[in-house]
């Protein structure tokens, strides 16, 4: 009936989430307000986990990767589940550090790390560096040189495929900001730098295609070209890596009509394809990691708002308006993302209103959704928007001076604040 297993509906005809009815939530903790499902997204991750040790005989780890939900009470739960941690940024590292996770599990992305963030990576003794550029890996060699360090490495690589995603979320393509590319022999120039810097351990190579993707042959391809570049590497170095990252992007369920592959078929089909191409091409299969975030959070997670207004120009659109907006939710005006919008309270009710959503902030295109099935809404009511949790809170500003939204985590039919709801004083703490 729903977008995600986690959400159905109740004998009083409201929306639950894990059972809890998001009425009550809006009334106990306000609105807009982030709440996700903590057994869902624990079943998820399991799936993840079971799946990768299965068909890699348990030579694999499962990234969480940060971006897609980073907040202290995701990083305990990421490590109560088995998982490592992508992150990329000092914020994130800093978080999953204050939570207690262990270092050696934290793998640092991103396409322009600061001397600062380099330093700190090192200094926190994270499992890898992902290097996005020459620049970075003189920079990390020069550091940890004069840390007395070595910097334990992989390389982010573009494996040229086309992931028939949004132009905004492909980056395994040649003409992307991230990685070095096969085509131009950037790669390869890369590898052997890496290998030839005294305080750098190459263990491996990463790869990211881009994300929201629901066909496996893009993935598929992936592993075939990264293997065939571990043998190529092999031939002209004589190195043999030990790991290898294929990245995430993995698609969820935004509406009905979206078919996401499930976890086991893609593990299994993927796996296939890096073994037969090891075999054929005489590599050693290496250590597999993905990583999975919007797929982890994203359908166990929904935002809550009150209905300020409806607002009807004849023959033209309804609109009806949020307590929230673009500063919890950009994604709309940044790419058009879909969403199942519910009126919690009236769940059970037939979708017979055609509304725009439109949040509160002064911009016009401060859109949530646009021509989207709803129930028959009035101001006071309940509107949940399905399959935020993931890059909502991650993606949240305080455009107009207002406060992000505090955030909740429901379990065993009790509900908790795992973020606070910022306040005014909050807004102006670090102003002078």
């Amino acid at each position: 009936m729903f977008v995600s297993d986690c959400i159905s509906v109740n004998e009083n005809g409201h929306l639950t989430l894990g059972g809890y009815d998001t009425v009550s939530l809006a009334r106990e903790f306000g609105t807009p307000l982030y709440a996700y499902d903590e057994e869902q997204i624990r079943k998820n991750a399991r799936a993840y986990k079971k799946s990768i040790d299965e068909n890699y005989g348990g030579n694999g780890l499962v990234l969480y990767a940060s971006k897609a939900f980073c907040c202290k009470e995701m990083c305990r739960i990421c490590n109560d589940e088995g998982l490592g941690l992508d992150v990329v940024s000092g914020g994130e590292l800093y978080t999953a550090l204050s939570a207690g996770f262990p270092a050696e599990k934290i793998y640092f992305h991103g396409n322009n790390k600061t001397a600062a963030e380099i330093s700190e990576a090192l200094d926190a003794g994270v499992g890898r560096i992902i290097a996005d550029n020459i620049t970075e890996l003189e920079m990390l060699n020069s550091t940890a040189g004069k840390k007395g360090r070595t910097a334990n490495i992989l390389l982010r690589i573009k494996p040229g495929i086309d992931a028939h995603t949004h132009d905004f979320i492909r980056t395994g393509q040649i003409d992307s900001k991230f990685g070095f590319a096969l085509e131009t022999g950037e790669a390869m120039q890369a590898v052997k730098l890496a290998l030839s810097y005294p305080n750098i351990s190459l263990a491996g190579l990463h790869c990211h295609i881009g994300s929201q993707i629901f066909e496996l042959s893009p993935f598929e391809l992936a592993a075939k070209v990264m293997i065939e570049f571990y043998a190529e590497i092999k031939k002209e170095t004589g190195a043999e890596l030990d790991e290898l990252d294929l990245g995430g992007g993995f698609g969820i369920k935004y509406l009905d009509s979206d078919e996401p592959v499930a976890y086991p078929e893609y593990m299994k089909s993927v796996a296939a394809a890096v073994k037969e191409n090891c075999a054929a091409l005489g590599v050693k299969v290496p250590f597999i990691l993905i990583e999975p975030g919007r797929s982890i959070v994203g359908s166990a997670g929904l935002t809550l708002y009150t209905v300020g207004s409806v607002k009807t120009i004849p023959g033209v659109r309804t609109y009806v308006s949020v307590d929230g907006g673009m500063g919890d939710n950009p994604r709309y005006i940044l790419y058009q993302s879909p969403y199942e919008i519910v009126c919690a309270g009236k769940a059970n009710e037939k979708k017979d209103l055609i509304a725009t959503i439109a949040g509160k902030c002064c911009e016009s295109g401060d859109l949530i959704q646009e021509n989207a099935p709803v129930q028959k809404v009035q101001p006071g009511d309940t509107l949940a928007v399905l399959s935020t949790g993931a890059y909502n809170y991650s993606m949240a500003s305080n455009y107009n001076r207002i406060p992000r939204p505090a955030a909740v985590m429901v379990r065993d039919g009790s509900a908790r604040l795992i973020i606070k709801r910022e306040t005014y004083e909050n807004l102006i703490e670090n102003d002078i």
